[in-house]
């Protein structure tokens, strides 16, 4: 029991470890510096829509590599290996966006590019493990305390960074620009050091082999994938869960990347921007754990529809924003669904595969939700280049949470576990 509860800690320490890429990278820091650092020869909403274009060719990227690399990991049994690599990739790339200079925005958008293909490649990995390390009855509860130890752990290094930007002097740093710089070295050293755990102590998933498959990596992994598509008819809840995470992630996805940049654009100063984003990881922490209790009073389905009802409003509201205390009030409401939203369709999703191919059917989980990342950043992106404003952006996310809902009333979630076995 001792060792089960060390190797379910070990796995959620990761999420600890690579959120200060989603806080510090992705949300709060790097996007301001972007705009006023990188992007400073740009105009505002120039550098708005390149950082959009940034986050959508990155997406993509992953998004087409994904399915090949979860069929070798099942097939060979490197599911913990392929997550190093792509840790470490990611690990590199964000530490050296320390040596961007002011100007410097294709170069920005290129270690950028390189971080996300680590974030977003070792979550692929990261989330096979979930129904290795879960069994079915505590599957939601854990995905949640992955989530909230997430949230604690970006939000402790984002308080931190947060500190030496807007008090560079006392941590014997020259200015915010450069304090912005130091924050990016010490996401790598976090996002390092708190990895170890999980390579250390989660066991790699026995290697259930396919009738009949290649002995060659590349060729078994092909068949796998071909075999999967022939099969959508006995999975079919899961890939339509797919379809409607596609659809209603897009618009959490492009909150989470397009927020702190669009209110830079609004000019809601840095301090705000930033520390309303740190009051989403903290309020975020509580009502992670929430969701996941909340799941198994009226199932996770519900529970997911109610987070998407929150953004929905989230998103009318961003329209009419006009004041910091604004874009504080509507994080806050970020915070209350963000994590419980997302952690539950990770564990829904994990209860509806088989385990024997869960980086396969992750990595199909993981371009539903970088191609939700490409549609809904583009559209913010070309939205603001042909108006003006990322006003109307905002708004247009209600397609995404709307329709994905309507989808997600089709999956029928018991139906889907009996086929996971």
């Amino acid at each position: 029991m001792e060792n089960r509860r060390k190797i379910i800690l070990s796995w959620c320490l990761y999420d600890w470890a690579n959120s200060a890429f989603a806080t510090t990278i992705m949300a709060a820091v790097l996007p301001v510096f972007y705009s006023s650092v990188a992007g400073a020869n740009l105009p505002k909403a120039t550098a708005s829509s390149y950082w959009g274009y940034t986050n959508t060719i990155a997406m993509l990227l992953v998004a087409f590599s994904a399915p090949l690399l979860g069929a070798m990991a099942d097939h060979a049994g490197t599911k913990k290996k392929f997550l190093a690599f792509f840790a470490g990739l990611g690990i590199i790339a964000t530490s050296c966006l320390f040596f961007v200079e002011k100007g410097e925005w294709l170069l920005a958008s290129f270690l950028y590019i390189l971080g996300m293909l680590g974030f977003s490649g070792g979550n692929n990995f990261y989330d096979s493990l979930l129904p290795h390390v879960a069994g079915e009855e505590e599957i939601d509860r854990i995905s949640s305390l992955g989530y909230a130890l997430g949230y604690l752990g970006g939000g402790l290094l984002l308080a931190f960074n947060l500190a030496m930007i807007m008090k560079p002097a006392f941590f014997g740093i020259a200015n915010a620009e450069w304090a912005a710089r130091y924050s990016f070295l010490t996401v790598g050293v976090w996002w390092g050091l708190f990895s170890v755990p999980l390579m250390k102590n989660v066991p790699e998933p026995a290697v259930v082999p396919i009738p009949g498959e290649s002995s060659q990596i590349f060729k078994a992994s092909l068949q796998r994938l071909s075999s999967t598509f022939h099969n959508l008819r006995q999975y079919k809840e899961a890939f339509k869960f797919l379809v409607a995470f596609w659809l209603y992630n897009d618009g959490i996805g492009t909150i989470i990347s397009m927020a702190v940049i669009f209110g830079a654009e609004i000019n809601i100063p840095q301090e705000h921007l930033i520390g309303a984003i740190l009051a989403v990881q903290f309020v975020g922490i509580p009502f992670s754990i929430l969701f996941g209790r909340l799941a198994g009073l009226i199932g996770a389905k519900r529970a997911i529809f109610l987070g998407l009802g929150v953004y929905t409003v989230i998103s009318i509201g961003g329209y009419f924003i006009q004041t910091a205390l604004h874009f504080w009030i509507l994080a806050i409401m970020v915070g209350l669904v963000q994590g419980g939203t997302q952690a539950l369709s990770r564990s829904l999703f994990g209860a509806m595969i088989p385990k024997s191919r869960s980086a396969e059917f992750f990595s199909f989980y993981d371009v539903s939700s970088k191609f939700a990342g490409i549609i809904g950043p583009f559209v913010f992106g070309l939205m603001g280049q042909l108006t003006g404003s990322s006003r109307l952006s905002v708004v247009a996310l209600i397609i995404f949470f709307i329709g994905g809902g309507l989808l997600l009333a089709t999956v029928n979630e018991r139906e889907g576990k009996k086929t996971a076995f």
